[in-house]
Parts: C-alpha cells; sequence; structure tokens
C-alpha cells in the first residue's frame, strides 16, 4: 500500500460525507404528511408537508415502548391496576389484579395496539400519566424531534398531543435500533401470558403479509388523526422508515414509499482495509499499530453504479514520542473517483522516546531508525 511522506500536524480531512439527493417529484401518497427516511444515516428521501404537526394516534406507543426499553427491565413484574385499565379505546384485555411481564405488556401494546397496555407501562414507570408525558417529551427532545408534545401514552386524542412526519420518522429509527423492540414490531403474531391465561396478540400491521421486506413498524387511528402509520422494511443492507399521517390510502402509500426508495437508493458496501504497523523512529519500541475509524454508513443514487474503493494515507514514520490516539493519517473513500468519505487512522498505543543516554548513542540510533523508516517496508 501506498505511503505518502508527509507530517502529522498536515494530515486534514480533505472531503467529509458527500450526500446524494433526487426530488422525488414522481411520487404521490394520500397523506396528509409522509417520509421516507433512511435509518441509517437519518436522510430523509422522501417529504410531504413533514414538518406541520398532526395528532398521530398509536403511533404514539412505539415511544412508550422505546422508554419501557430503557428504564424497564423486560422480565420484570407488572402489577395491573384499575387506573391502568380505566381507559377506552383498544384493549389488550387487562383486568386489575392481573400481573404479566412487562415483555408481554409492551408486546400486546405494540401488536394489538392496547391503550391499557400504554397505561400499564406509564404507570409501571411513572407515579402518574403526567410524569411520564414528561418522560417522553424529555427524550422526544433527545432524538431531536422538535415539533413534537406527548400527552398521553397511548395516542388517544388530546389537546396538543401532536408530531409531525419527520419526528415520526426519527422516532422509528430509534425504536428499529432497539434489539427488543424491532423483533417485536415485525412479529405477525406472538403468544403472551395475562395473569395465567395463554394469549396470542395479533399485529395490525397488515404491510408484514403486503411487503416482502416489511420489518414492522405501528399503526394508529382516531377520529381526529385519521389512519396513521409507521413502517419500515430493508432490502439489500438498506433500511427505510416510513411514515404517514392521515392517510386514507395508507397501505399503498407505504408501498409506494418503500418501491421508490429501494429502486433509487442502494447503501453503499465500504471495502475493509488492513490493520498496519506504523514505524517509530526514537522511540522505546520501533513500531505502533493502527486503529481506522469506521466509515459513516452511506446511501447513494442507484445510477452512481461502481464500486467504493480506498486508499490509505500514511506518513512512512513519526516521531516518538506519541500518544494513543493520536492522529496520523487517513483513509479516502472513492466513488467512481469522487471523494465521498474521509476517515482518520490513530495510534492504539502511546511510544515513549527512548531516555537520552548519550547524545553519539542517541544520534545514531535515531539514524538507524529513520534508515528503516525510509527503505524497510
Amino acid at each position: 500500500m501506498k505511503r505518502l511522506l508527509a507530517t502529522v500536524s498536515v494530515l486534514i480531512l480533505s472531503c467529509g460525507v458527500a450526500h446524494f439527493s433526487v426530488k422525488a417529484d414522481n411520487i404521490t401518497v394520500s397523506a396528509s404528511s409522509a417520509v421516507l427516511m433512511d435509518a441509517a444515516t437519518g436522510e430523509v428521501l422522501f417529504a410531504k408537508d413533514a414538518d406541520t404537526p398532526r395528532a398521530m394516534a398509536s403511533t404514539t406507543k412505539l415511544m412508550t415502548a422505546l422508554l419501557a426499553a430503557e428504564y424497564g427491565d423486560w422480565s420484570e413484574t407488572v402489577d395491573v391496576t384499575a387506573e391502568m385499565v380505566a381507559v377506552e379505546g383498544s384493549s389488550l384485555g387487562l383486568r386489575a389484579g392481573d400481573t404479566l411481564t412487562l415483555w408481554d405488556v409492551v408486546c400486546g401494546m405494540l401488536l394489538s395496539s392496547g391503550n391499557d397496555a400504554a397505561n400499564a407501562v406509564a404507570l409501571t414507570l411513572a407515579p402518574t400519566l403526567v410524569d411520564f408525558a414528561a418522560m417522553m417529551n424529555e427524550k422526544a427532545a433527545q432524538l431531536g424531534m422538535t415539533n413534537t408534545t406527548f400527552v398521553t401514552p397511548s395516542g388517544l386524542d388530546a389537546e396538543r398531543h401532536l408530531s409531525t412526519a419527520r419526528d415520526m420518522a426519527t422516532l422509528g429509527v430509534a425504536v428499529l435500533q432497539d434489539p427488543v423492540l424491532a423483533n417485536i414490531c415485525k412479529q405477525k403474531s406472538a403468544p403472551i401470558s395475562i395473569g395465567g391465561r395463554k394469549v396470542t396478540v395479533t399485529n395490525h400491521n397488515r404491510l408484514l403479509s403486503l411487503y416482502p421486506d416489511a420489518i414492522g413498524m405501528k399503526t394508529g387511528f382516531t377520529k381526529k388523526a385519521g389512519r396513521c402509520l409507521v413502517s419500515a422494511a430493508s432490502r439489500d443492507g438498506l433500511t427505510l422508515v416510513a411514515v404517514t399521517l392521515n392517510a386514507p390510502d395508507d397501505w399503498d402509500d407505504h408501498i409506494r414509499l418503500f418501491d421508490y426508495g429501494f429502486s433509487t437508493w442502494r447503501a453503499l458496501s465500504f471495502p475493509s482495509v488492513e490493520t498496519e504497523r506504523l514505524p517509530i523512529v526514537g522511540g522505546v519500541t520501533s513500531e505502533t499499530t493502527l486503529q481506522y475509524e469506521t466509515p459513516l454508513p452511506m446511501t447513494v443514487l442507484r445510477e452512481d453504479a461502481g464500486e467504493i474503493t480506498a486508499t490509505v494515507h500514511l506518513p512512512p514514520f513519526v516521531f516518538a514520542p506519541v500518544e494513543a490516539g493520536a492522529v496520523v493519517g487517513r483513509v479516502e473513500y472513492r466513488l467512481n473517483g469522487k471523494c465521498v468519505q474521509t476517515c482518520r487512522v490513530r495510534t492504539v498505543n502511546a511510544v515513549a522516546a527512548v531516555p537520552l543516554k548519550s547524545k553519539g548513542v542517541h544520534f545514531w540510533r535515531y539514524v538507524r531508525q529513520l534508515w528503516n523508516g525510509l527503505f524497510v517496508c
């Protein structure tokens, strides 16, 4: 691998992450608001009125589930109270006095959309529904959901209980990053136990049957919100999250969005770079191992055909002392000759300088190590 002579101080990232975009004028959806997002990068690939706050119905339960994953223990016991089941709308069939695990509650909440299950999660993690709403809004702020306000854990209509298609896509991406939640969301049905009663809950998400690549996530409906859907699909290393709010034809909307996304975009596959050792001049050891930063995920247009190439830029040697984690080089990744991303190369180990015992010995050691660094590979 070719090494370029350079000092560490001038090894600057020459290009960042390149972004590829296209305007999807030919996509029409029935939804009032819609977004298609790349789950790996967070880049929005399609948007329609993406930032108007709207009621989002039971897709709210994705946030309730995310908090359960963050603050709860899947095996902990949930004791159902009268307050938890005193809620209208869709129900898991919980009764005061029932006991079940948090996993069973969340599974029933996400698949059969039980509002009683959502209350059970909220009142297990917080003393009141108001306190749980505060937790939801704090998490939303952490995720960057800047146009969202949560009021209820279930998504039942309430004043100011609003979000946007963009924010709900961001939430969907966060849920996919939790392996337990991601696995629950893709199940067409699942067995759970409620107070010793064996129950099979069925997923309301018809996309799991309609679209072969679908992997979730959550449906929703109220008269105020209309039909709402957050879904995800994965193909050839590319995972997409689609959101529609107030969509009379939501199933077809999502199929159309996914077909567009997978036919237009592809995930880049970066070549691996072998770990090398860098010669050290004047150190207590003659070399140090290197660590390469992992490239950030990237999605590009399918029309940008070609393979990614990697070029490593390293100096032939560096002088001791060297700190652990010091930037000593870079890797440039190119697509069709264009630099699309640059990653830093760092040292793994610190290397101290050789103590100066005598000027003569020190001088000739430097000469020998310099010679080896320049001419010995």
